[in-house]
């Protein structure tokens, strides 16, 4: 292997303060990468394929914590669901919905977070910090005994501006503290502010994330 993983990785943990946790994206990556950052301690990695996940997972040391961090269609929830830790970026209700019944089905709890959209740029996913409101309200969540939502997730615009990424990320800290006092606030699991990325982590650093998810810092460009 050319590329000095361990190098990069280091670079970044060196930087992450006490408290802030890796999510190294490993998505498009082949495995001898993954097993150079694993042998160095790291355990969290992220995917945004359910095949390419799955064929991970079955090669891969069980004690790594799989977080699925794109998109996730409810049909492939039940791929995934025997054996993903987080599931970084529920959109919908009906997601949410099938996260809890294809959890059930294995006989686990499935750790979740809530995908904001708050980027000015035009983006398909993500709920609005009113419709995050709505959720919440309506309650139906509370009821579901196999997820457990752990906090929020978002992606700032893909800008140069520094200051637009730092309003975007303090508005997203803000809606946690919200949403936190008035729903979890006896909730000690409700504590994860995913956000900041391999261009804007040090952003994130300063407006309150928990957990970066970095991927190009670490691995390089996507081996495809």
């Amino acid at each position: 292997m050319d590329y000095d993983v361990k190098g990069h990785l280091h670079q970044v943990l060196d930087v992450l303060p006490e408290g802030v946790r890796l999510v190294a994206i490993s998505k498009y990556h082949p495995n001898e990468y993954i097993e150079a950052a694993y042998a160095e301690g790291q355990r969290i990695f992220g995917e945004s394929h359910e095949q390419e996940l799955r064929q991970k997972h079955l090669s891969l040391p069980k004690d790594i914590e799989w977080h699925f961090i794109g998109h996730l269609q409810t049909n492939k929830v039940k791929y995934i669901a025997p054996y993903v830790t987080m599931i970084e970026a529920v959109d919908s209700l009906k997601l949410l919905r099938e996260i809890n019944k294809q959890a059930e089905r294995c006989g686990r709890i499935i750790k979740v977070l809530l995908e904001l959209h708050i980027a000015e740029e035009a983006t398909k996913y993500g709920l609005t910090l009113d419709d995050c409101r709505e959720l919440l309200e309506a309650g139906e969540w509370r009821e579901m005994k196999h997820v457990r939502i752990c906090g929020l997730m978002m992606m700032a615009s893909l800008t140069d501006d520094s200051e637009q990424i730092r309003r975007e990320m303090s508005t997203a800290r803000d809606f946690f503290d919200e949403v936190k006092a008035k729903y979890f606030d006896a909730e000690a699991d409700f504590c994860e502010r995913s956000w900041g990325m391999s261009d804007d982590y040090p952003i994130a650093l300063e407006t309150g994330t928990t957990m970066v998810r970095i991927g190009t810092a670490i691995f390089g460009p996507r081996v495809y």
